[in-house]
């Protein structure tokens, strides 16, 4: 992951992967988890997604993680709340409520800080790395987060060599690769997105699919 590349990419307001909505698979799916209200969900790279505060009304404590200082400042301009900021090891914590966001490297993440995450919810994290960090990423995952978690993930597919990303294209196939070895995966949906997402069309692209998997830490 560039650090560069996605601090500048917020500074310039580059952000068309921002959802100004809640992601409708979260709504539809995430009950299905039963998942006991106030325990904790992990959302890595999460920007300033608005599913932070949907979660949160669903009575979930929310722990998201996110490298761009300007993206952790401008969810909570935009959602009107004062954090309490504090320096927690290499990471800033920003807190409100029942939402709390780490400001910095997600690698730097350790198991003390998201001990009471019995939840994970990543719609833009695997999708946002290159194929070099995703084991890396999966790896981290299996080493900080409790032996009792489920969980949702959201991809994209679509094919690699006509475009280049972030976000980048995680099939099926390669989330089973990383995932099986810790996870129970199962594919809930693969929709057709393309029609929605004009600026891959744009570029060239001719299929576009959004695959939804229900994990479930084995």
């Amino acid at each position: 992951m560039d650090e560069q590349f996605w601090q500048a990419r917020w500074a310039e307001n580059q952000i068309g992967f921002h959802l100004r909505e809640v992601n409708p698979y979260l709504e539809r799916y995430w009950p299905q988890l039963g998942l006991a209200r106030g325990c904790q969900v992990l959302v890595p790279l999460c920007g300033k997604t608005l599913d932070l505060v949907w979660l949160a009304g669903q009575g979930y404590r929310v722990l998201g993680v996110e490298l761009a200082e300007r993206a952790v400042e401008d969810f909570f301009a935009e959602q009107g709340l004062k954090p309490e900021v504090s320096q927690q090891g290499a990471l800033r914590r920003y807190s409100a409520g029942a939402i709390e966001i780490l400001q910095g490297d997600f690698f730097a993440v350790t198991a003390a800080d998201v001990a009471g995450c019995h939840g994970l919810y990543d719609r833009a994290a695997l999708i946002a790395l290159p194929p070099a960090m995703r084991d890396e990423y999966v790896a981290h995952l299996q080493r900080i987060l409790p032996a009792r978690c489920d969980g949702l993930m959201v991809t994209l597919e679509y094919e690699q060599a006509r475009l280049e990303g972030p976000p980048f294209s995680v099939p099926e196939s390669e989330v089973r690769r990383h995932l099986e070895a810790g996870w129970e995966v199962e594919l809930l949906e693969r929709n057709d997105v393309l029609e929605k997402n004009w600026k891959f069309a744009s570029r060239g692209l001719d299929s576009l699919h959004e695959p939804v998997f229900r994990l479930s830490r084995r």
